[in-house]
């Protein structure tokens, strides 16, 4: 008889199979009582809510967001002062989430998929507290779908439960000819987030961000103008180098696009390492140009203390500035360059 485990995975399971409600609950238990136990406090959240109400003033300290000066303490003192902010009460939580046929892959515990659900749910259970709501557009290769944001966690376990048993893609009939139009408009699933505009809160956004394509830069600047935005990327290792392993069929799973990777060639591998360390260098760059925390999470690593290194960087404050990426890296690069997308699909025979 099928495990239910792995007709979910496989997409053949229905909405009302018992496996969806069992793995709601086994996730769900993972994430609080784990991150419960390693993030002390109520319920902190990944980040620090900054709140949007001005509070008293104070002495600036390195790091600290030049747009929040109070320039007219500033004057009279003659020695620079920032506002302090009241956090807001309520905090309504948006997540964009990736679940292309590219997220489908994974070479280690997890699929890029499930780990993105994943991370969704630890965002939502760390900040679903009274009052608090979580929407979601769910990206799929059907194109976007929106979740209403519902309060509490029975409105967050209907968000988890519609991103569980959203359709799979179809990258197990590879075409020959790759059709451009079936790649991810990552670009277009953010401005989503824009529409219709909402009150000040945190918008996250959960991909892999594989492609090349880095329009998805200026709606997300506009995004964090006015939300706090915090931006997870799914990496797998076989995104970051190729094992030596002869003549790899592979194909891309969202335009179907197919190639035979000469994996033994050493040039070739070294070439591929190299362009997944420039492309995830532009990811992490483009990033903290908007002004986003980046999160980096691996399917071959325990990505909840990930999650708690990260909380734990944030709760002690942003006096040093910027961080780098949270996450271990492999050769300097957090995932594959997608010039080599190919490598994240799933290896086959023609």
């Amino acid at each position: 008889m099928t495990d239910p485990a792995d007709r979910l995975r496989a997409g053949s399971v229905s909405a009302t199979d018992p496996a969806v409600e069992r793995t709601l609950r086994r996730l769900e238990l993972t994430v609080l009582r784990r991150l419960d136990g390693m993030l002390l406090g109520d319920h902190l959240g990944l980040l620090p809510g900054q709140g949007s109400e001005k509070a008293e003033s104070r002495e600036y300290a390195v790091g600290d967001d030049v747009r929040r000066m109070d320039w007219a303490v500033t004057a009279r003192t003659t020695v620079p002062h920032v506002h302090d902010l009241i956090a807001d009460r309520e905090l309504e939580t948006w997540a964009l989430v990736d679940l292309t046929a590219s997220t489908e892959f994974g070479t280690g515990t997890w699929q890029k998929r499930d780990l993105a659900i994943a991370a969704t749910a630890a965002v939502g259970f760390l900040t679903a507290r009274t009052g608090n709501r979580m929407g979601a557009i769910a990206l799929t290769q059907a194109g976007p779908r929106a979740i209403p944001a519902r309060p509490g966690r029975d409105g967050l376990r209907a968000l988890l439960h519609t991103l569980i048993t959203a359709p799979r893609g179809a990258h197990d009939r590879p075409r020959r000819r790759p059709d451009p139009a079936a790649a991810t408009d990552l670009a277009a699933a953010v401005e989503g987030l824009l529409r219709p505009p909402r009150r000040r809160g945190l918008a996250v956004v959960v991909s892999d961000f594989l492609s090349t394509d880095l329009r998805w830069e200026r709606p997300l600047r506009v995004l964090a103008a006015r939300h706090q935005v915090l931006a997870i990327e799914i990496v797998d290792p076989l995104e970051l180098t190729l094992p030596p392993v002869g003549p790899l069929p592979v194909v891309d799973a969202e335009t179907g696009a197919f190639v035979e990777v000469p994996t033994s060639s050493r040039r070739l591998r070294e070439r591929y390492a190299a362009a997944a360390v420039a492309h995830r260098s532009a990811v992490s760059l483009a990033l903290r140009r908007v002004g986003a925390d980046h999160l980096v999470l691996r399917t071959d690593s325990d990505w909840l203390v990930d999650i708690v290194r990260f909380a734990s960087a944030n709760r002690r404050g942003r006096g040093a500035g910027r961080r780098p990426p949270v996450g271990r890296t492999d050769q300097g690069g957090t995932a594959a360059p997608a010039t080599s997308r190919a490598g994240t699909s799933r290896a086959g025979s023609r």
